[in-house]
């Protein structure tokens, strides 16, 4: 019809008697849009089908379909009829939406900072690479596992448990130094943001804790605070 002319660029006459999976639908979708159309032609309807059709300007056309038999004044199937909805700029959309949160996702997992987080209930949801490196849990062991409780050193899971319960609430704390069980049972110091985490329509899901590792400076004060307390010793 004129709509499938105006979206695709081939007029009716440039259209008709061709072969349509071969001629309009992308190589990758040949396949499954034949099977579907052969499904049709044996009575077998198909509902909500996404295809994507070549333009005549070698561009891409995203239709939502919807696959009938066609059949004659004998009930005889004689052919397929397709009513589609063009859905092109809801799939880029959607696409580009989903590339966007693959690329957040990677800067995450890569990013030189521990990241972690936790959902409404306390357990690990997000684990990065670098937390994996300082605690020496990988992503899989660190996932589901209660935060507080498996990771956290005693004499802090309260305190610790507070500030999540008050970012869950949308209290967030800033700077807040937790210390962190390693897998070898050491303890590295983080210096923590702990930011409330929303979905889209706002509600609060969990917490995220973007975390400096002050182990070293804190080594290094520990170390200073010796040498002070030994010279003042010396000099008494």
């Amino acid at each position: 019809n004129d709509k499938t002319a105006e979206i695709t660029g081939f007029c009716s006459r440039e259209a008709f008697t061709k072969p349509l999976t071969s001629t309009f639908i992308v190589p990758k979708l040949r396949k499954s849009v034949q099977d579907v159309l052969d499904r049709a032609l044996k009575g077998d309807e198909t509902s909500n089908y996404e295809l994507e059709f070549r333009t005549k300007s070698n561009e891409t056309r995203y239709l939502l379909v919807n696959a009938t038999t066609r059949r004659d004044a004998n009930n005889q199937i004689v052919g397929v009829v397709g009513v589609a909805q063009d859905v092109t700029k809801a799939t880029m959309h959607d696409r580009a939406v989903a590339s966007m949160a693959r690329e957040l996702r990677q800067l995450v997992d890569t990013a030189n900072a521990p990241i972690f987080g936790i959902d409404i209930d306390g357990n690990v949801n997000e684990w990065n690479d670098k937390t994996a490196e300082i605690t020496g849990f990988r992503k899989e062991e660190a996932m589901t596992k209660p935060l507080v409780s498996t990771f956290i050193v005693p004499q802090l899971r309260q305190s610790v448990q507070d500030i999540m319960d008050k970012a869950l609430k949308g209290d967030e704390t800033s700077n807040y130094e937790l210390e962190f069980r390693t897998k070898e049972n050491e303890i590295r110091y983080l210096l923590v943001n702990a930011t409330t985490r929303r979905d889209s329509d706002s509600n609060v899901v969990g917490v995220v804790g973007v975390a400096q590792d002050v182990t070293d400076d804190r080594k290094h004060s520990e170390e200073l605070r010796q040498m002070q307390f030994i010279r003042a010793s010396q000099e008494a």
